[in-house]
């Protein structure tokens, strides 16, 4: 099973760690574009601040980030899974995993990330700022950008097992599975239910929404469960105690469509 997830926001400080090692991260094969990326978001924001802030859609308040970028190649590294925080991180916890559940994380999670493209969780990275939304002047916008060598690179890593893709939709967009791996893919939506005179309405509540997938993947990786496709997935979550509606593809060459339904959000 492979689990595609979307980074955080913000991120934990890089630490002491030694300086990042390009060679050593997962997924070899984006080595070239990851070298690009980092080359042109390092001198830009070496040279100009107001430039730099202004393309990473930052605030006078994270002015910070760009002096962060500009010393990424010297930075501490710490593992991906340690660096990326908030509230889908918080719920998956990979800290308190026991050892079992920390070598199933280490095989099975990628998270997607518009400076490196994907990482797993255990790879050394330094902490930095620069979402898959942003248009850097000299290779545009990495959205569009990372589309070419993740599609090199990601059918192998998928291999022949489920994917269970948990992105927002702007790291969805560096990748969209294909042919025989979309079919064995399934996209998860988590729905807030909640009864308007006797009448049930249902949203999608951005906080929740990211809490419960962590406790999802938590669950998959404490529990040791392994689906081989989406029809079982939806059968291990439901006997996980989840709320599960899936939508299998009419067509060849689609993803399935889970709804997670949670009533009770905490």
């Amino acid at each position: 099973m492979l689990v595609l997830l979307p980074p955080s926001e913000g991120k934990a400080p890089s630490g002491r760690g030694a300086p990042l090692k390009p060679e050593s991260l997962s997924l070899p094969g984006l080595a070239e574009a990851r070298r690009a990326v980092l080359d042109e978001l390092v001198e830009l924001c070496s040279a100009d601040e107001e430039k730099a802030r202004a393309v990473l859609g930052l605030s006078e308040g994270l002015r910070g980030e760009v002096a962060k970028n500009a010393g990424l190649r010297t930075a501490g590294a710490r593992p991906a899974g340690e660096i990326y925080t908030g509230v889908l991180y918080d719920a998956l916890d990979l800290a308190s995993l026991d050892a079992a559940a920390k070598r199933r994380a280490g095989r099975s999670l990628l998270v997607f990330s518009g400076l490196w493209g994907a990482v797993g969780v255990g790879d050394k990275i330094p902490s930095y700022r620069c979402s898959m939304g942003v248009k850097l002047p000299g290779l545009g916008a990495l959205g569009a950008y990372w589309r070419t060598p993740m599609a090199s690179v990601m059918p192998e890593a998928a291999g022949d097992g489920l994917v269970l893709d948990l992105r927002s939709s702007a790291y969805a967009a560096a990748w969209k599975p294909k042919g025989e791996v979309a079919g064995r893919t399934a996209t998860v939506r988590v729905l807030h239910a909640q009864l308007f005179d006797g009448v049930e309405k249902r949203s999608v509540v951005s906080h929740f929404n990211k809490a419960t997938k962590g406790r999802i993947v938590r669950s998959l990786l404490t529990t040791g469960v392994r689906p081989k496709d989406p029809a079982e997935l939806v059968e291990a979550l439901r006997d996980l105690g989840h709320v599960v509606e899936a939508e299998a593809p009419t067509k060849p060459g689609r993803p399935w469509a889970l709804d997670v339904v949670v009533r009770e959000i905490h």
